[in-house]
Order: structure tokens, then sequence, then C-alpha cells
């Protein structure tokens, strides 16, 4: 566990000090680490933090506000549901029910097998074709039901 820890710290450091001469560096840094480490770990922000000098609310007030920013790991698909208006409209609660029942994960959670975690997006740009969802950057429109099967067939393989 400490040898983790001390990778992800040394990631966090070789990342921030590549990033810290841009201009805005902040959101490049968070971008990266999560690429990296598929998360930002909470113990990475003050090393984020001394390395931009600025303060760890700061931050943090960053990651917590972008929902992008995920603070586990995330499942080995992850599943993003369209949360705006016409996606709501268009029966979009009964999808993220129906999905949530079948994948065994609801919104910010990770199945009990890793293999998904459900996030909430707002606005995937797909009115037209709502409800609409993303899986694994593909994104998917018209979800019915036999939409909801594929995909939990695709994330349960």
């Amino acid at each position: 566990m400490q040898q983790a820890t001390t990778d992800v710290m040394a990631t966090a450091r070789t990342i921030a000090e590549r990033w810290k001469g841009a201009e805005g560096p902040l959101l490049p840094i968070l971008n990266a680490l999560q690429a990296e480490l598929g998360h930002v770990p909470r113990e990475t922000l003050p090393v984020i933090a001394e390395t931009l000098n600025l303060t760890r609310a700061e931050v943090y007030g960053v990651v917590s506000f972008y929902h992008d920013y995920r603070e586990h790991p995330p499942g080995r698909h992850v599943l993003k549901l369209c949360r705006a208006e016409a996606c709501q409209a268009m029966g979009g609660d009964a999808v993220a029910e129906r999905l949530a029942a079948r994948l065994g994960a609801g919104f910010h959670e990770t199945a009990a097998d890793g293999s998904v975690t459900v996030e909430p997006v707002y606005c995937l740009g797909l009115c037209a074709c709502a409800p609409s969802a993303m899986l694994d950057g593909r994104v998917i429109g018209r979800l019915d039901e036999a939409a909801i099967e594929e995909i939990a067939a695709e994330v349960q393989r």
C-alpha cells in the first residue's frame, strides 16, 4: 500500500512539474493525472496546490466542481447517462432506474464486480435522440429496453 501511495505521489509531482509553467495549468494537470491514473486521488491535491502556489481548498474546489473528475478508480467501463431536460422529458429517469437495477450501480457508483461506473452528465448534445448515454466515449441515442440490454451485455463481458 505504501509503495502504491508513493508511486501515485511521484506521478502527481511529475505531472504538476510538467504543466506548472503553462498558462492556466490546473485543469491540464488534473486532466493528465486522471488520464494517467483513471482518477484524481485526494492525497495528490496538496502536491498540486504546493506546485502551483494555491491552497488545497482552491484545488479541491476545482476538482469537486467539474463532474468529470473522479476521486476513486472507475470500473472497467464508464457509462455516462444524460440528465438534461430533453433526456428527462423523454424517459431518462426510467432508463436510469432500469440501468441501475440491471447493472447494480446507480449514479456515482461502481458495480460490485468492477464492471462499470455510472456517472451523470448534463447534456451530450443528442437532444433530438433522447434519452442518451455515452459508454466508454461512444454515444448512444434513443435508449430503450433493447439498448439497455445491449449496454448491460457489453459492460458485463
